[in-house]
């Protein structure tokens, strides 16, 4: 079997697991259990609250003590029995904790993955920036294709999504174990005591610009978190408009969203292109601003007439998405040395999904049912999308005007070394 298809297979998995349950969480989170927008806020935070630390931990154990693909192998299997147990709660500050212990094991596995890849590849003396896209696509078509597999079984309410994320876990868990070795380095004993626990990776918020990165890279993570947390339950609650219950977007909502991860599987391609043509900072603006197209279009949408903006809001998705994090992953590898490759990979997944995920749930869950949700529950759908959209543009022009780049095309280069 070929290196580019052992690594696609995982990166299949790595995603699948994810999108069995990420966007249709919402559906059985309000329609089967019935339980708060807050509390649901708070789950979508443990994402965030384990990605704070452990991507960051385990990079530090995968760059010295246990290689990459053993530790994302053993990570998978025990996210694997964790998922099953999950549709056994019906408390929801007990799903909190369980789901916790879920994002502890799976966050740290995404970092894990594109370190797997990374060394490969540079072992295999091939072009990262060339071959590592079309690979990463299978990420998100392994995302599509358990969103579809969800949608079309009618499990979109139901706890079955959790079983079907468990089983991918188990495969990915035990087929991790067959991927090519990653290095461990150990480092000299005359090493200060900072340098033996792997925290070099935090001197690079020495460098301004590497400081401004990874702050932007916090609230750029927030704002995934709104669109993951909120996009599906949106359509469903239309089911109580009799104009809207029967229209393909109320009953398939996770069909309709997954127009976004098509939409990634084309952008992806072009980021070869736009980073070396555009550079770094204008790559990461431009997602920037896509974001706020993401929800201002969501916020004028509707399953009837207003269906095509939401669909044209699903395609922004792709570069809203991967224009920041591949790109900034990539740019990460440019900036670390490879003896903190994976705790570098690791902090910048602690400030988007970490960080940025705690940030963007909870303020949010709080907000919309402070100022977004009627007294007999129904939620303000267009201004919740207009104030997240305000939010994106702030942070998109605080951007441009703070973080100082100055674009060379020979920078992408740095890349393949």
């Amino acid at each position: 079997m070929s290196l580019k298809l052992r690594l696609t297979i995982m990166n299949f998995l790595q995603f699948f697991i994810w999108g069995a349950w990420l966007i249709t969480i919402g559906g059985y989170w309000f329609k089967t259990k019935q339980w708060s927008g807050t509390e649901f806020g708070a789950i979508f935070s443990t994402m965030g609250i384990a990605s704070i630390f452990m991507p960051a931990l385990t990079g530090i154990i995968a760059d010295r003590y246990i290689s990459a693909e053993k530790l994302m192998g053993m990570f998978h299997i025990i996210g694997a029995g964790v998922l099953c147990y999950l549709p056994q709660v019906n408390d929801p500050s007990t799903f909190f904790v369980v789901m916790l212990i879920n994002m502890i094991f799976y966050m740290p596995t995404i970092s894990l993955s594109i370190t797997v890849a990374y060394s490969a590849l540079q072992k295999a003396n091939l072009d990262i920036v060339k071959v590592y896209p079309p690979i990463r696509v299978w990420s998100t078509i392994g995302f599509i294709v358990a969103m579809w597999m969800v949608s079309l079984l009618k499990i979109e309410t139901s706890p079955a999504q959790f079983y079907v994320a468990a089983a991918a876990s188990l495969g990915l868990g035990l087929y991790a174990f067959t991927l090519p070795k990653c290095d461990i380095n150990k480092g000299e004993n005359n090493k200060t005591w900072i340098e033996a626990l792997g925290l070099d990776a935090f001197k690079l918020f020495k460098q301004s610009k590497m400081a401004l990165f990874f702050i932007f890279s916090m609230l750029l993570g927030a704002a995934l978190q709104l669109t993951n947390a909120y996009g599906d339950i949106f359509l469903h609650e239309f089911d109580s408009n009799p104009l809207f219950a029967d229209s393909i977007a109320v009953q398939y909502p996770a069909i309709i969203m997954s127009i976004s991860q098509v939409s990634e599987t084309l952008f992806i391609l072009a980021i070869p292109f736009f980073l070396k043509r555009f550079g770094i900072k204008n790559v990461m603006l431009m997602s920037m601003f896509a974001w706020v197209l993401r929800f201002g279009l969501f916020g004028i949408g509707d399953p009837g007439s207003g269906l095509v903006w939401i669909i044209i809001s699903c395609i922004v998705y792709g570069m809203a998405f991967d224009f920041f994090n591949i790109s900034g992953s990539l740019y990460v590898e440019s900036q670390t040395d490879e003896k903190i490759r994976a705790s570098g990979q690791g902090l910048f997944m602690m400030m988007t999904n970490g960080f940025g995920a705690v940030l963007g749930s909870a303020v949010s869950g709080v907000m919309i049912d402070q100022f977004f949700t009627s007294a007999d529950g129904v939620r303000d759908w267009p201004n919740i999308w207009f104030a997240f959209a305000a939010y994106s543009l702030v942070v998109a022009l605080l951007f441009a005007v703070s973080f100082k780049h100055k674009h060379d095309p020979q920078e992408v280069e740095n890349f393949k070394h």
